[in-house]
């Protein structure tokens, strides 16, 4: 299973560290990954593979979540399939 994971706030050192290294204990490997640091404000995107993740989606979930609020960052994780289903036009 794929997933989306965005991640946008205010740019501090350390984000794609703490995102990438959580990613690398859960077993979950970066397939594409694009980020752009505008005005101060730090977006990234990221492909992710989860078949071969050590832990449950909705706990992965939350966990970025919270990792995000320990950074000051809003990290979300989507399906991929829901992700393309909300961006079709």
């Amino acid at each position: 299973m794929k997933g989306i994971i965005t991640v946008v706030g205010k740019d501090t050192v350390g984000i794609i560290a703490k995102v990438c290294t959580y990613l690398a204990e859960k077993n979950i490997n970066i397939l594409d990954i694009s980020q752009t640091i505008v005005d101060g404000y730090f977006n990234m995107m990221m492909i992710i593979d989860m078949s071969s993740k050590s832990s449950e989606f909705d706990d992965t979930v939350d966990e970025l979540k919270s990792i995000g609020e320990g950074i000051g960052v809003d990290i979300r994780l989507q399906r991929e399939d829901i992700f393309d289903s909300m961006h079709r036009i």
